[in-house]
């Protein structure tokens, strides 16, 4: 076992797939089936299930991932820190995104710095709030950036920017010239909602709570994975939904979609930077946070 094996095989995990692995990390997929199987028999358990064409672990597969993120981590931190020993900043960051950080926010922010620092290598993992607060307790990314806040004792957390969430309809709905509504309207048009987990979806259910509204009142028509699927949703007309202005500012220049405020109702949230109390970060991750709130955050 070395880590060059736990890389692979923590790469068929996300992935899912040995073939999607082997195109990540330029090797055949006979080669990593080789690397798995040389690990399956040095811990003399089957790592992962072959079910069709997904490759799934096996609960000994999931106890590995677990601790192999970890190493996998601490290889990256002690590469950071001789760079930084020497004067440079260079080496790999792993990061982590809910849906709107992570697809709207966060790349333009890491082009930005590895404009600046051109031998870093950043991987952002995508997720829902829970999923990435999951993963930085676990100890994959150093840092965060998520939609809603935990109660868990383990993660440091601040505020690092605001947004704006309205209702978003299409730019031929009949609201469409309305700059807003009243809620008791929103109750009655279908609606399309993020999953379980999105912090998206506690903002909703938070800001109608404070307003004594419930939010399973809504005619849900639709449960979406993704902020990018609710808003192909909105525009099928399978319903509306309210989201962050940041992901539809396209839409909303171009006039496809359009934006309302609803009456009562206070739908701005911040995003916030989470970190694991125990964990010390790289000098990477200390650089890319600085450039962060110094660039782009002012904080």
């Amino acid at each position: 076992m070395d880590l060059w094996q736990l890389n692979i095989f923590c790469k068929v995990v996300e992935l899912k797939g040995f073939s999607k692995a082997g195109d990540a990390i330029h090797l055949s997929q006979p080669t990593i089936s080789s690397h798995i199987k040389d690990l399956e028999n040095h811990f003399e358990c089957q790592l992962i299930d072959r079910l069709g064409k997904k490759a799934v672990p096996t609960k000994a597969g999931e106890l590995l991932y677990h601790y192999a993120r970890k190493l996998i981590a601490l290889r990256d931190e002690t590469q950071a820190a001789m760079a930084e020993f020497q004067g440079k900043i260079k080496g790999r960051l792993v990061i982590g995104g809910s849906t709107i950080p992570g697809g709207y926010i966060l790349p333009k922010c890491i082009g930005a710095f590895t404009t600046v620092y051109p031998e870093v290598t950043i991987s952002l993992i995508i997720g829902d709030t829970d999923q990435i607060i999951q993963d930085v307790l676990s100890g994959s990314p150093e840092f965060g950036i998520v939609g809603a806040k935990t109660s868990n004792k383990n993660i440091c957390q601040e505020n690092l920017i605001e947004d704006e969430m309205r209702l978003i309809v299409t730019g031929d709905h009949k609201w469409a010239d309305k700059k807003h509504i009243n809620p008791d309207l929103m109750f009655k048009e279908p609606f399309i909602v993020r999953e379980r987990g999105s912090g998206t979806l506690k903002s909703i259910k938070l800001s109608l709570k404070e307003k004594g509204y419930a939010s399973e009142n809504l005619n849900i028509v639709a449960e979406m994975g993704s902020t990018e699927a609710v808003i192909q949703g909105i525009k099928s007309n399978v319903g509306v939904s309210i989201l962050s202005t940041i992901a539809v500012a396209e839409e909303l220049k171009a006039g496809t979609l359009k934006a309302l405020t609803i009456k009562e109702l206070n739908l701005k949230r911040n995003f916030y930077l989470i970190t694991h109390k125990q964990r010390s970060p790289s000098p990477i991750c200390k650089a890319f946070i600085h450039f962060l709130k110094k660039e782009f955050f002012d904080v």
